[in-house]
């Protein structure tokens, strides 16, 4: 790859494990994905009652095992932790609330977490707070919690009116040691840290040192009038729905765009990215997390009011033995015939629990800048594709595949609609993907 000016979180990756267009499941499997978690601290797939406020995600992030920064995925903290530290986080949340909390995951700690307070608030750009809005965050009552390792936690309600598409800040301080920490590694916002505790602080100066990762912080929920139409939309996946190709900052990734639309048109419906780059349905991955069929149930079906899942995986399954990437870790050879078993066992698990499942096609991955491409791989996932159009498993097909592709030669993305690596989405292509999707499917 010769694009020197590629801003370096995306320099390797887009060219390795990153990649996939993004980059046989047991019935057992199936039964457990749909079953309730004996470990989980609080209900969170919460029927909307016929009065009152319900929740709702109203933006998500898929946890990870703690990983080594490195020159292509830039410095991270996942290994090292914090320790008398206060880390703020912004994220942009898809719909508006009344009220809002947040959850705090610990899932692959190996001791107790102990979140000695946090706060949430309106953001004024970088690690700046608008003054008067940061809200004082409890936790059953309590300043602080301790979330135990494999767990994870929410907050008390705290009233702050949020809008569609607005940004806000989460700063969490940490006076005792955290240990390695559970996080999103790549993400296209910042965060931010600051030695000692700097809950409130306005104007951001104490926070000095950044990253392009979340830590711990698992998603933001809001409530408001409960309604058949209301419930969140949840993009599970690869690098498609976590925004490989996105420049830091600009909210273009498939799911902003889609969240966009849905906020254009006033539908009351929530959007949360569950996607992972490097993602695979099949294998998990030493960097790029547990295998979807393993991490389904975490991601989707035990966040709040959850309507509908879309799910775009395989690409990563068919073109990882070519990528070379010791941390892909395992890369055998599979078929259309696996890929599509996971998918159905997905589905099983999503219509157990009542919410809707969309099938993405595969985006092209013909006439990449790296070696993922084979004749064997692309009929793979011509198969797959077919699969998701015409069985009928999915409630719904949203065909990233034919809104990425060349016209004049559909084995190709349309050069216009993709980043310089030749596979993952830019704006435009973004854009076209949330256009071919149907509303009325979610």
């Amino acid at each position: 790859m010769t694009h020197s000016a590629i801003p370096r979180p995306w320099k390797k990756p887009l060219r390795r494990g990153m990649l996939a267009a993004t980059t046989a499941v047991l019935t057992a499997l199936v039964i457990s994905a749909a079953a309730p978690t004996p470990a989980a601290t609080d209900t969170r797939q919460e029927p909307h009652a016929a009065e009152g406020p319900a929740w709702t995600g109203t933006w998500g992030a898929a946890m990870q095992r703690p990983v080594e920064g490195s020159e292509d995925w830039g410095p991270n903290w996942s290994r090292q932790g914090f320790t008398d530290e206060s880390v703020r986080q912004v994220v942009r949340v898809s719909t508006g609330g009344s009220t809002v909390r947040i959850r705090l995951s610990n899932a692959y700690g190996t001791t107790p977490l102990r979140i000695t307070a946090a706060t949430v608030g309106r953001s004024a750009g970088d690690a700046q707070v608008w003054p008067g809005t940061a809200r004082k965050l409890t936790f059953k009552g309590s300043q602080g919690a301790t979330v135990a390792p494999g767990r994870d936690i929410a907050s008390d309600a705290a009233t702050l009116r949020t809008s569609p598409l607005e940004k806000l800040t989460v700063t969490l301080y940490f006076a005792d040691r955290t240990g390695p920490a559970t996080f999103h590694r790549f993400t296209t916002a910042t965060s931010y840290r600051a030695p000692g505790r700097h809950l409130t602080d306005a104007d951001g100066a104490a926070f000095t040192t950044s990253t392009n990762a979340w830590y711990f912080l698992s998603g933001v929920e809001v409530s408001g009038p409960a309604s058949p139409r209301r419930g969140t939309v949840v993009a599970f996946g690869d690098s498609l729905m976590d925004g490989t190709g996105a420049p830091p900052g600009t909210d273009t990734r498939f799911p902003d765009k889609l969240a966009e639309r849905i906020a254009a048109d006033r539908r009351p419906l929530d959007v949360v990215n569950a996607g992972i780059s490097g993602n695979r349905i099949l294998n998990d991955s030493p960097c790029y997390g547990d295998k979807a069929t393993d991490r389904f149930r975490r991601d989707v079906l035990d966040r709040p009011g959850v309507r509908t899942v879309i799910v775009h995986l395989g690409g990563n399954d068919i073109g990882a033995p070519k990528m070379g990437d010791p941390c892909m870790g395992s890369a055998p050879h599979v078929t259309a015939r696996q890929i599509i078993d996971a998918h159905k066992s997905l589905i099983h698990a999503a219509h157990a629990r009542g919410i809707r499942a969309v099938g993405a096609t595969i985006l092209p991955m013909k006439g990449a800048l790296f070696p993922v491409y084979s004749e064997r791989g692309e009929k793979t996932r011509t198969t797959v594709n077919h699969w998701i159009r015409t069985s009928g498993a999915y409630d719904a097909v949203l065909d990233v595949d034919r809104a990425l592709a060349d016209p004049a030669a559909p084995a190709l993305p349309r050069p216009g609609y993709v980043f310089p690596d030749g596979v993952h989405p830019n704006e435009a292509g973004s854009h076209a993907i949330a256009s071919a999707m149907n509303l009325d499917d979610l």
